[in-house]
């Protein structure tokens, strides 16, 4: 299977720029996954699709303001910084912008001396090791320093920080939102509920390895990048209760899709943390995974590859055609997708 059989055409008009002022009022696509049948709805109607004693899997990761821009200390020059994945005490693995400024030894000063970071040694990819320097709380002053890290694609500012952030994020270590997560208010999360929906929270920090482009030219050689995640106890009990009883269950999002799927054995979700590097493409036979929520992904992306596993390649390159004719809002801030097993012919 080659990454060009994931291509599509996409006009940058439809490259969703700025969240909508109601989360919930996106459009949304229901994509029947054995019959490739479409429907064309709102997301606040999600809850029509949804029956009592289903089981929504949410990831309730939080974006840290993971961007910092800085100075060499020696030179003056102007460095940007990604915290990728915390390592060890005050030492993270990150993505540093121009990476010739950043050779082990290099300290890189931030908020005039508030922070100060200095290279160790250079990692996996060119990313590199950093340890930083500070008095007081790091995460109070990241808070006061970073950035949210947009997606290049998105060009706008981001005004409200808390627009790219779940309703229910809860811990801090993600690069990147789980972006399917987006859509939900906290009414409709209580709607849901009242209907009879059981609702598991998951974790998993978001890397920037799940956006990174498809450089092999077959899919199978492509090696994804680890991940952390974590299944409670409570979690892991309403998932597998839900398949015992034979009732669905729905992830909101790749990420929650990759935990679940990560934490089974033998079709049981198992409770407890760890890393995952887990890529899922056509082929794959899903353990855990009845129904998915999710955005509309890049050409040629693990992502869409993921849901191409779920719903067929063919399905689901029809439907994002047909999403481009009717001008969906595409990616971070755009509209939605559901794959569901109701839409018969």
């Amino acid at each position: 299977m080659k990454t060009s059989d994931f291509y599509y055409e996409l006009p940058e008009e439809l490259i969703a720029q700025d969240p909508l002022n109601d989360r919930a009022s996106s459009r949304l696509l229901v994509l029947g996954k054995a019959t490739g049948k479409r429907e064309h709805t709102d997301f606040y109607h999600i809850i029509d699709y949804l029956r009592k004693g289903d089981c929504l899997v949410l990831n309730d990761t939080k974006v840290i303001p993971a961007r910092l821009i800085g100075l060499k200390e020696d030179t003056g020059g102007k460095v940007e910084l990604l915290l990728l994945k915390r390592k060890g005490n005050n030492i993270w693995e990150t993505l540093v912008k121009p990476g010739k400024k950043a050779r082990p030894g290099a300290k890189i000063v931030f908020g005039d001396g508030l922070l100060t970071a200095e290279v160790l040694e250079i990692a996996e990819e060119g990313n590199r090791l950093v340890q930083f320097s500070y008095e007081g709380i790091f995460e109070e002053i990241l808070e006061q320093l970073g950035q949210m890290p947009l997606p290049p694609y998105i060009t706008h500012e981001l005004k409200d920080k808390g627009r790219y952030q779940t309703v229910y994020a809860k811990y801090e270590g993600s690069a990147a939102a789980p972006t399917a997560g987006l859509h939900f208010t906290e009414g409709l999360l209580q709607e849901i509920e009242k209907k009879g929906i059981e609702i598991a929270r998951v974790t998993l920090h978001v890397g920037l390895g799940t956006f990174r482009p498809v450089k092999a030219e077959d899919v199978a050689d492509h090696h994804m990048h680890t991940e952390y995640y974590r299944v409670g106890q409570e979690a892991a009990d309403k998932i597998n209760s839900a398949k015992a009883k034979g009732n669905r269950v729905i992830c909101v999002g790749t990420t929650s899709c990759r935990t679940i799927e990560s934490a089974a054995v033998n079709g049981v979700v198992q409770a407890g943390e760890g890393e995952t590097d887990i890529f899922i493409y056509p082929g794959y036979q899903f353990r855990v995974l009845d129904c998915l929520i999710t955005n509309f992904h890049l050409p040629e992306s693990t992502l869409l590859m993921l849901v191409s596993a779920l719903a067929g390649k063919e399905n689901v390159m029809e439907a994002y055609k047909e999403a481009v004719a009717m001008k969906y809002r595409f990616f971070s801030f755009g509209d939605a997708m559901f794959i569901t097993d109701s839409l018969m012919q």
